[in-house]
């Protein structure tokens, strides 16, 4: 009857066989020190779940109604030592779980530079972090390696030992950004940038994917991260930089839009300012960039010759989120950027700018043409429809 039971056991032990603990098994500092606070703080929990549960069984035995040897006393009401123990055990552990949530609050901060390679190794000087930029997408990840001017869709490395800093947004929809053997999980949110610092100690390679629903193709939304040595990190390198796509503002348009379960894709070239394009909502050509649109808010605006300055988007990227209804999708026209300035040698450029703030009253024609034609031709429609 015995080996019957433990024959029942084993589909349940071979489920559980499955599963993977490499949140208590991490391949990084980071990840082993969340490991270490999780496991702490249970064990504190404990002292007081574990002795509580015991003494309910055995109080229920004790003094159960057949039992006539236990001692009667329905006049009892009070007992100092009893008190001490109930006050005193609960007090001393929420000390020590509070002291341990402030220091992991501050020392595993995902925006604090790393201090440590490991318990033993301190970073030093010589430990130049790994840039990488994160682009979270429907739904797939795109990462650009800034320093070797290289990026690749669902497949991430990085050398072990070497610190790593991640800058993190998304096109369009919130995710979660979580590597379970490197580091904790850190929301990538359109127009807004997170960032998390981690570090791998041993090679390998280890699952990453997003920890928030996002969508259809949600599923479908992991990638896979390569801890690799030094050497094999520059080999990794130059086979990325031998792929014959580039990846430029026209591509990245086209890689943007909704698709689910893509395959891992690496790009030899990137645009230069991609990312701070994405991360300021200005990809398509003639967008007016965010930080352009608060720098013209901090100096009062546009009044209302800034009412209709919007364009159509080139493509409804949220057509397959179920809008199929409402007014055609637009956004703030470029209106005249520096960037798009440099290297232009045109007479008008030599009239002095008005720098002088804006008082919400709406901005005259600027002295010189802007480089974007589309732009161009709006917003001289609309100088004669004012006058």
């Amino acid at each position: 009857m015995r080996a019957l039971k433990l024959l029942a056991l084993l589909p349940f032990a071979a489920a559980l066989g499955g599963c993977d603990f490499v949140v208590l098994a991490p391949a990084g500092d980071v990840a082993a020190q969340q490991r270490d606070l999780v496991v702490i703080s249970t064990v504190l929990m404990l002292l007081i779940v574990l002795p509580v549960m015991a003494l309910t069984v055995l109080f229920a035995w004790r003094y159960r109604q057949t039992n006539t040897q236990a001692a009667y006393d329905p006049e009892w009401d009070h007992s100092t030592g009893l008190e001490l123990v109930i006050w005193s055990a609960p007090l001393l552990i929420i000390v020590c779980l509070g002291a341990l949530t402030w220091m992991g609050t501050h020392l595993l901060d995902p925006y604090r530079t790393l201090g440590r390679i490991d318990s033993n190794r301190p970073v030093v000087a010589q430990d130049a972090p790994l840039n990488v930029e994160v682009v979270a997408l429907d739904w797939k990840w795109l990462f650009i390696y800034p320093d070797y001017g290289v990026a690749t869709v669902n497949e991430l490395a990085a050398p072990v030992d070497r610190p790593i800093h991640f800058r993190i947004t998304a096109s369009s929809v919130m995710n979660s950004f979580y590597i379970p053997a490197l580091a904790g999980q850190i929301y990538a949110m359109p127009g807004m940038e997170t960032k998390l610092h981690a570090v791998a100690n041993k090679p390998g390679s280890f699952k990453g994917f997003s920890a928030n629903y996002s969508g259809a193709g949600f599923s479908g939304m992991h990638f896979t991260f390569k801890s690799l040595a030094s050497t094999e990190f520059d080999g990794w390198i130059a086979n990325v930089r031998a792929s014959a796509a580039k990846l430029t503002r026209a591509d990245y348009l086209k890689l943007e839009r909704p698709s689910s379960n893509e395959p891992v894709r690496k790009y030899a070239a990137v645009d230069n300012d991609l990312y701070k394009a994405i991360l300021n909502m200005c990809v398509e050509a003639g967008k007016m960039c965010m930080s352009e649109m608060m720098a013209i808010d901090a100096k009062g605006g546009l009044g209302h010759q800034g009412l209709n300055n919007t364009l159509p988007l080139t493509y409804d990227k949220y057509a397959r989120r179920g809008a199929p209804l409402g007014p055609e999708p637009t956004y703030v026209a470029g209106i005249c950027s520096v960037d798009e300035l440099k290297g232009r040698t045109s007479p008008d450029l030599a009239a002095p700018l008005d720098m002088t703030p804006l008082r919400g009253i709406g901005l005259t024609r600027p002295p010189f043409s802007p480089a974007n034609s589309s732009t161009s031709l709006l917003l001289g429609q609309r100088q004669k429809s004012d006058s």
